[in-house]
């Protein structure tokens, strides 16, 4: 019977410590594993990757080319069917409300419906993509879904924006007070005193 005091670990689960510097005899002995002098030699001395000891590594020699697409990468939330019973029929979903709700977090570029679950009741949902399943599935239940359009968000952005701002790169007025000159006043000039004793 197994008990506390009988347990043991499985073969070769454990393994004899590795002992170092006791002597030439035990195998790792004199320089422990180490090799002779040098930076790697010393207790706490290291090289990072890729270090190639001052002379231009590798990664800097090779030409970088070619086009990445990382800078222009959109990231959009994710949001499934199932995650929508939780509202009551005929609600106005949108970004902000599912932001209220805890379904969508961060800085993300839009919304993006999924088609994962089924949808109870009838909502009309405002997204930036919808899949076909899940549109499929939201007209099934009697919903509607509108696809938003960014670029009249954007110019609706602008033109509640004041007039009085002033917007970057248009010419502003500068009205400056005219600048006391700091040219110096000629002196007069002095009279001459005659030479000449009378």
């Amino acid at each position: 019977m197994m008990r506390l005091h009988n347990l043991r670990p499985r073969p070769g689960a454990r393994h004899r410590v590795k002992r170092l510097g006791c002597g030439e005899s035990s195998g790792h002995g004199k320089t422990s594993g180490k090799g002779h002098k040098g930076q790697k030699a010393r207790s706490g001395g290291s090289i990072r990757l890729g270090f190639e000891g001052g002379q231009m590594p590798l990664i800097r020699r090779l030409p970088k080319r070619g086009f990445n697409n990382a800078a222009f990468h959109k990231n959009y939330a994710i949001v499934n069917l199932s995650d929508l019973n939780e509202f009551k029929t005929g609600t106005a979903v949108n970004e902000q409300l599912l932001r209220e709700a805890n379904l969508i977090r961060g800085n993300v570029a839009g919304v993006k419906l999924l088609g994962d679950g089924e949808l109870k009741q009838a909502l009309s949902i405002e997204v930036d993509k919808v899949s076909e399943s899940a549109r499929a599935k939201i007209d099934k239940a009697g919903g509607s879904v509108t696809i938003r359009d960014r670029s009249q968000i954007a110019a609706a952005n602008k033109s509640d924006a004041p007039k009085d701002e002033a917007q970057p790169g248009a010419p502003q007025e500068i009205s400056a007070a005219p600048k006391k000159s700091s040219a110096k006043r000629p002196r007069p000039a002095a009279k001459k005193t005659s030479s000449r004793k009378k």
